[in-house]
């Protein structure tokens, strides 16, 4: 039986590791509001990026674009998996990991190649870890990205369709789901 001295000091220790969790949660609420304040600050580029890729597709039959010509025959699909480089983030990148390897399963279904590309250290070495090779690795950014990373990114997966080493390239990540809608 436990003696009063170590159940006093149980109760400490139980009170102590409430306050750190409470103020965990203060800390990740604080940097959510953040996120969200981001993420609906980039929301009227995000808008007008997809009108003018809209009219670039509309125009497509004037304009000999590389990336707007549609393959015959789907051979190679890229995967690209954007996931954070830190974890303690619940599920945030073992969904995207999950999604991407259900993606794969239904590829490789279909008699289809993957070539797998990914964003951010989780994606990267948990891509590693499973013996798939990645292509193209990005890590070190995503607490703030700029315009610059998604550039060179997009630039190096750009030159991979139009090499002719993928036929398409399919995106897995979260999407923003405001924490008021669940």
């Amino acid at each position: 039986m436990a003696s009063q001295k170590d159940t006093k000091n149980r109760i400490s220790s139980v009170k102590n590791i409430q306050k750190i969790t409470r103020a965990m949660e203060m800390v990740a609420a604080a940097r959510l509001r953040r996120a969200e304040q981001r993420i609906e600050a980039m929301r009227p580029y995000a808008d007008a990026i997809r009108r003018m890729t809209g009219r670039v597709v509309e125009a497509s039959e004037r304009v000999d674009m590389p990336l707007l010509e549609e393959r015959d025959e789907i051979k190679n699909v890229g995967l690209l998996l954007i996931t954070g480089d830190r974890g303690l983030a619940g599920p945030f990148n073992s969904q995207i990991i999950r999604a991407g390897n259900r993606r794969e399963a239904e590829l490789r279904d279909e008699n289809k190649q993957v070539a797998w590309y990914a964003s951010g250290k989780r994606g990267v070495s948990s891509l590693g870890f499973r013996g798939r090779d990645v292509v193209i690795a990005r890590q070190g950014y995503t607490d703030r990205p700029a315009y610059s990373n998604a550039r060179d990114l997009a630039n190096d997966i750009q030159s991979e369709y139009e090499e002719g080493n993928v036929d398409r390239v399919e995106m897995v990540y979260n999407h923003d789901e405001s924490a008021m809608s669940k």
